[in-house]
């Protein structure tokens, strides 16, 4: 009986521990650091990121189909545009650092965020029978105050992080967490407001993050700055000087044959997602299936991309860079195939359900496409030089997001040359075929990733010792970028 009830109270422990570990973990933060930096975090990664990121991705394809009736093609060249405001991420973290608003370096910014977010949003659910071009400069603000809040909250994280460095995994692991339940929820919800509000009257739920952004403007801690003007010489040189290291250090053959075979690999990822999703929703050539089952399958795609971080994090941070990578990529092209099966609706043959068949295949896929890009990103970190690591870090990132929005036109322009259209989807097949085809040819790229293991170092040792000899002022450059992301 004692043996029993000891294992019960260790039960009840275990179950209370669960619920009063994590608070006690942010009550810690809050005090260490400014309560208001934790509530950005989750004011822009969670809500914003998180929710705000997958419902605009479910909402905003709903209303091209259903609203605007756009043909698949041309969606997909409008949702290119969605990332031009990622590729200036540089320029926003220049402009936060080095052009403060009355003193102010943070806080300007986040307003300024949150009123292109709220105006754009709430435009788009507002005005009816709004022109294709004007709804596309909308999502171009939505996208836009995305990537602003997102590039002036990291540069508060770097300084939390540089002032308490004990604290900068925990900081971390707060926005990864937030950024997943975030969109977890998001996914799980966008397909009922779809359903029962409509996509366009959905979109305004999109203005509810950049309107706690503006709040966040009034709230974060951030002192203010004086002797702007000798300040702004000072920023400028160093920006320049920062400009100069950057060409320098992409000329080495260490530096610029990975950097490219990374945007070989992304541009080359042809996506053809929007033929797919109006084939997913179509009632006679598709599954048909409903509004709230495609919010559960991307839902069940984003716990797949925690697990694919979960397994990449226990089982493959000590394998060689390009082995990981081939195995990764070649994985990544089988889960293609899943999906051109699921297209030609083989499923059926062999007495699967579609509702069971898309599971897997969304699932395999998110596992493969996180198993993809991990070492990636960890190879981008590793390739930044000491003393330009913020700056050169948000170059890759933002040679990797060209690579993206080249691959979502690549995928328009293929569904445009097979003539597939909202109705007519007897060629998707093939454009799901060339695609896994361009998928398995970047395997041969793979040479121009270096075999050194994740942990050792990459870059010639005089490019490092270069850069720690140049000073910088930590005060003016706070430009280092916790957390890595394209993402959208």
């Amino acid at each position: 009986m004692g043996e029993n009830e000891n294992g019960k109270n260790k039960s009840k422990k275990t179950i209370l521990s669960l619920v009063t570990e994590p608070i006690q973990w942010l009550r810690m933060l809050s005090t260490q650091l400014n309560p208001a930096t934790v509530m950005g975090i989750f004011v822009i990664y969670g809500l914003g990121q998180g929710f705000s990121g997958s419902l605009f991705k479910v909402v905003a394809d709903y209303y091209w189909k259903d609203v605007q009736k756009l043909q698949p093609s041309t969606v997909q060249l409008y949702v290119g545009f969605y990332f031009i405001p990622w590729l200036l991420k540089p320029l926003w973290g220049i402009l936060t650092d080095a052009f403060p608003v009355r003193g102010y370096h943070r806080r300007p910014y986040f307003l300024l965020a949150g009123l292109i977010g709220t105006v754009s949003a709430s435009t788009l659910a507002l005005a009816g029978n709004l022109a294709a071009l004007a709804a596309l400069l909308c999502f171009l603000g939505v996208s836009a105050s995305l990537a602003i809040a997102d590039v002036t909250i990291d540069a508060c994280i770097a300084r939390s992080s540089i002032e308490v460095r004990d604290l900068a995994p925990d900081l971390q692991s707060l926005c990864g967490l937030c950024s997943g339940a975030g969109a977890l929820l998001g996914y799980l919800a966008s397909g009922f407001f779809v359903h029962r509000l409509g996509p366009q009257e959905s979109l305004g739920l999109l203005a509810l993050s950049p309107a706690l952004t503006i709040v966040l403007g009034f709230v974060i801690y951030e002192n203010r700055t004086t002797g702007f003007h000798a300040e702004k010489k000072q920023v400028m040189e160093i920006v320049g000087m920062k400009i100069r290291s950057m060409y320098q250090t992409i000329m080495y053959p260490q530096v610029w044959k990975p950097s490219l075979y990374m945007f070989l690999a992304l541009a080359l990822n042809v996506s053809i997602h929007e033929g797919h999703f109006y084939w997913y929703t179509d009632p006679k050539a598709g599954p048909s299936f409903s509004q709230e089952f495609v919010g559960v399958i991307y839902a069940i795609g984003a716990v797949a991309s925690l697990l694919g971080v979960l397994i990449y994090h226990k089982v493959l941070k000590d394998y060689a860079f390009r082995d990981l990578l081939f195995y990764a990529q070649l994985l990544y092209g089988i889960s293609g195939v899943l999906d051109l099966l699921f297209i030609l609706r083989w499923n059926l043959v062999v007495g699967i359900p579609d509702y069971f068949f898309v599971v897997i295949e969304e699932s395999a896929t998110r596992i493969t496409s996180k198993l993809r890009w991990m070492p990636m990103m960890v190879l981008s970190t590793q390739l930044c030089p000491l003393g330009i690591e913020g700056t050169f870090f948000a170059m890759l990132m933002c040679i990797d997001s060209t690579g993206v929005l080249l691959s979502r036109w690549g995928g328009g322009l293929l569904l445009h040359l097979l003539h597939i259209t909202r109705t007519d989807f007897t060629n998707l097949w093939l454009a799901a075929l060339i695609r896994d085809m361009i998928r398995f040819a970047i395997l041969a790229l793979v040479f121009l990733v270096p075999k050194t293991g994740q942990y050792e170092q990459l870059l010639p040792s005089e490019v490092s010792e270069k850069n720690t000899n140049d000073k910088v002022d930590e005060e003016t450059l706070e430009l280092v970028p916790i957390n890595g992301k394209t993402e959208v």
